[in-house]
């Protein structure tokens, strides 16, 4: 897998740490699917020191199923049956009045360990889910199940337009391109962690949802999204999180 350190950071809204990532992914098969929420709605999720991100006075909330391939720690290797499970988030965006970033509603994956190692590590409401996932040519057939709940998303997706790289401004830019989240720790409070990667390599998508309850708990999405994309891959790393007293890498 190629190096992102090595490559341009000119797409980034702020520099990356100075520290060295601890670590790295692939996103694969990827779509970005959102649905306008109400501001006043979002903020009744967040805790208080966390501000709810606009674009143009509206915010979002994303649906967004993948792959994940070749999980590992800087200094470790990937390991078959471990690094390699599909998962399926639930995300909506967020500042803290430096870094817009993403705030998780929830997280789904197969791999138990990833479960709590994100649990953990991250202290991101992950759950443990069945999903099978059937690609072909041109579509994806993503069918998630959380364990022990009713929550479940089943959709077929593909790209149907050429890759593009958001324009600096639009909306798709404010959608996809995030290089930090947001958690809150149970001792140290609100914290962050940093992410790095290329821009997305994003195409126009097409969508067929056939179940969707996924973010029941919080909001009603029983209609059709807004906005719908599909990237192909993205190699990814990240930084261990931090209270957001420390400034990483500043």
């Amino acid at each position: 897998m190629m190096e992102p350190m090595n490559d341009s950071q000119l797409h980034r809204p702020w520099p990356r740490p100075r520290t060295r990532w601890w670590w790295r992914q692939r996103w694969s098969q990827l779509a970005f699917i959102h649905w306008e929420v109400p501001v006043e709605l979002v903020r009744t999720w967040l805790p208080d020191t966390l501000e709810v991100d606009t674009w143009n006075g509206k915010t979002y909330l994303g649906i967004v199923p993948f792959l994940m391939q070749d999980v590992r720690p800087r200094w470790g290797f990937s390991v078959p049956g471990l690094s390699n499970f599909p998962e399926i988030n639930v995300r909506i965006y967020v500042t803290d009045g430096h870094k817009p970033g993403v705030w998780f509603l929830s997280l789904d994956a197969t791999q138990q360990l990833a479960v709590w190692a994100a649990r953990n590590l991250f202290h991101l409401p992950y759950y443990r889910a069945d999903i099978g996932v059937q690609s072909s040519s041109d579509a994806v057939r993503y069918q998630a199940q959380r364990r022990k709940s009713p929550l479940a998303f089943d959709a077929e997706y593909g790209p149907v337009g050429p890759v593009i790289e958001a324009l600096s401004g639009s909306l798709e830019h404010w959608l996809t391109e995030r290089y930090c989240l947001y958690a809150l720790h149970p001792r140290l409070g609100l914290c962050r962690s940093e992410v790095h990667h290329l821009p997305w390599p994003l195409q126009q998508a097409k969508l067929d949802i056939k179940v969707n309850t996924l973010a029941s708990e919080f909001v009603d999405l029983t209609r059709p999204p807004e906005h719908v994309h599909f990237a192909a891959d993205l190699d990814v790393v990240m930084w261990p999180i931090r209270p957001l007293e420390i400034r990483s890498g500043q």
